[in-house]
């Protein structure tokens, strides 16, 4: 097989994940000892994250006319990817994490729910909780009330009853 067709299949391989993905990591891993590359994958295999390095010409290929082009910009020198399916902050979360234990390991820039970030964007995002998370502090917050109410509504009826009772 030629050597250019050897790269259309990697750069179609990267665009079927940037079609199926919600975000995308990019992060400059020199330095990363092997243990912590792998401590690292496993993270992001055990939240269905993707994590990859590809050469910078071969994701300026495949990220050219998708939500991810404004990726363009930050690809140079080396670059690992961390592509999210389901949770769009989820891989700026794990970096962000393991970041504490690699301190080699640093964000360069992102696109999350389409809009590109920045590497200061990015450590921004890493500090949102998980959808799940923010749905049962709003649950939470609402219920709070609503159970204050029922407390309050319970004992003036149970006022109510010993006065009754009493008269």
């Amino acid at each position: 097989m030629p050597k250019v067709e050897q790269k259309q299949v990697i750069v179609n391989e990267i665009k079927e994940k940037l079609d199926k993905a919600v975000s995308v990591v990019m992060i400059d891993a020199r330095g990363v000892t092997v243990e912590q590359d792998t401590e690292l994958r496993k993270k992001f295999r055990e939240a269905g994250i993707d994590y990859k390095v590809y050469k910078n010409t071969m994701m300026n290929f495949a990220v050219k006319g998708t939500k991810f082009e404004g990726l363009s910009e930050y690809l140079s020198g080396p670059s690992a990817f961390a592509i999210s399916y389901e949770d769009s902050t989820a891989a700026a979360r794990i970096i962000s994490k393991e970041n504490k234990n690699i301190p080699n390991m640093e964000f360069k820039a992102g696109v999350i729910e389409n809009i590109v970030y920045d590497a200061e964007g990015i450590k921004a995002i890493a500090n949102i909780p998980a959808k799940e998370e923010l749905l049962s502090k709003l649950l939470g917050s609402f219920k709070s009330p609503l159970s204050s109410f029922a407390r309050v509504i319970n004992a003036i009826a149970e006022d109510k009853s010993k006065e009754n009772a009493e008269a």
